[in-house]
C-alpha cells in the first residue's frame, strides 16, 4: 500500500512539474489594437478564446485602443511586441524614425470611404468643392489627403476639413457634407440612427483608385534579427489566422466572443454579427497559405497613392522592401 502511495505521489509530482515546465515555456505576446474590442479585431479574440495561442506555447494579451491610444507610440514605448495598424500610418511613423516593418496582412482589401447626403449636393467627387468633408485624423487621414491632392483640392481652400471624432455626429446633424465611415462600422452607425440607405452617396477608396492597406501587423524592425522573435511571431500569425479563418466562416460565433470582450457592455451582439459579415468581405484567401500574405504589389500601390498627396505627402520617399518582410508569414506556413 505505501509503494503505491508512493508510485502516486510521485507520478502526481511528475504532472505537477509537466505542467509547471509548460506553464513556464508560455511565451508571453503583447497585441495592441487599433481601436476598441469589436469585430474588426474578431480573429484575434477568437484564436484566443479557441485556445490557439495556448496550443501553440503562447500567452497572449490583448490590449484594446481608443481615442488617446497610439499603436505606434505603444510599440516604440516597448508595451506592445506586434500591433495591428494601418499602411499609411505604418509607413509616415517608420519615416519619422520608429522602425516599424509588416509581418503579416490580414485585410488585403479597404473598407474605408466617404459617406455623404444626397441633399448636401454630392453625387461624383467634383462636388467635393467648396464642400465640408469629415476626417479622422490621428495617422488615418493620409489616405484622405492623398485623394483629395489627386483631385488637386487644397485643405483650407477648395475644402474645409473638419477633424471627425469617431462618431457620425457630423453627417446626422448636417455638420458637413460628406464624413469618413467604414463599411463594417460607421457606415452602419448612420443608417441605424434613421438615414436611408437610398439617401446617401458613399465613395469607397477602393473604387477610387486610392485604397490604401488598411489592418496589417506591424513590429519593429530591429526585432526581427533575434530569431527566437521570429519564432515567436511565427506562431502568433499562424494561430491568429486561424482564429481569423473561423471568425470568417462563423461570423456569428466570432460576434459572441467579441461581445463577452468588451467590458464597457456597449457591444451588441446583432450589431458585431453584422460588422463581422462585413469584415469578412475585407480579406481573401481565407483557409489558404497565403491568408496574411502581404502582396508587394498592393503594398507598392499603397506607397504610390501616398506619394501622391499633393504638397504635403503623407511621405517623401518610397521605404522600399526595408518596410515590410515574409520572413515570418513564410515560417507560420511551414
Amino acid at each position: 500500500m505505501n509503494r503505491m502511495s508512493s508510485l502516486f505521489q510521485l507520478a502526481l509530482l511528475s504532472a505537477c512539474a509537466t505542467v509547471g515546465l509548460h506553464a513556464h515555456a508560455a511565451e508571453k505576446v503583447v497585441l495592441q489594437l487599433k481601436w476598441v474590442p469589436q469585430a474588426q479585431f474578431a480573429g484575434y479574440y477568437v484564436a484566443q478564446a479557441k485556445g490557439y495561442y495556448s496550443a501553440a506555447g503562447l500567452d497572449v494579451t490583448i490590449k484594446p485602443g481608443g481615442t488617446d491610444v497610439s499603436p505606434v507610440q505603444v510599440l516604440a514605448g516597448k508595451s506592445a511586441d506586434v500591433i495591428v495598424n494601418w499602411m499609411p500610418d505604418a509607413l509616415a511613423a517608420r519615416e519619422n524614425g520608429v522602425p516599424l516593418v509588416n509581418i503579416a496582412q490580414v485585410f488585403d482589401k479597404s473598407g474605408l470611404m466617404l459617406t455623404c447626403k444626397k441633399s448636401a449636393g454630392v453625387s461624383s467627387p467634383k462636388d467635393f468643392k467648396g464642400k465640408t468633408l469629415g476626417v479622422w485624423y490621428g495617422g488615418n487621414e493620409y489616405p484622405f489627403l492623398s485623394w483629395m491632392g489627386k483631385l488637386g483640392l487644397q485643405p483650407g481652400k477648395d475644402i474645409t476639413v473638419l477633424k471627425q471624432g469617431f462618431n457620425v455626429d457630423p453627417l446626422l446633424q448636417n455638420q458637413a457634407a460628406c464624413i469618413s465611415t467604414m463599411i463594417y462600422n460607421e457606415y452602419w452607425q448612420v443608417v441605424d440612427a434613421g438615414v436611408k440607405e437610398s439617401e446617401l452617396t458613399t465613395f469607397f477608396y477602393q473604387d477610387q483608385g486610392v485604397a490604401t492597406l488598411e489592418d496589417g501587423l506591424y513590429v519593429l524592425g530591429p526585432n526581427l534579427r533575434d530569431k527566437a522573435f521570429v519564432a515567436k511571431m511565427a506562431k502568433f500569425v499562424k494561430a491568429s489566422l486561424k482564429g481569423w479563418s473561423d471568425a470568417v466562416k462563423n461570423p456569428e460565433e466570432a460576434a459572441k466572443i467579441v461581445v463577452a470582450n468588451d467590458t464597457s457592455g456597449s457591444a451588441s451582439l446583432a450589431v458585431q454579427k453584422r460588422q463581422m459579415e462585413n469584415v469578412a468581405k475585407l480579406i481573401s484567401n481565407v483557409g489558404t497559405a497565403k491568408m496574411g500574405v502581404l502582396d508587394p504589389a498592393a503594398c507598392e500601390r499603397t506607397v504610390k497613392v501616398l506619394l501622391g498627396g499633393g504638397s504635403d505627402p503623407a511621405i517623401k520617399k518610397d521605404p522600399g522592401k526595408a518596410a515590410m518582410t515574409h520572413l515570418v508569414t513564410d515560417m507560420a506556413a511551414k
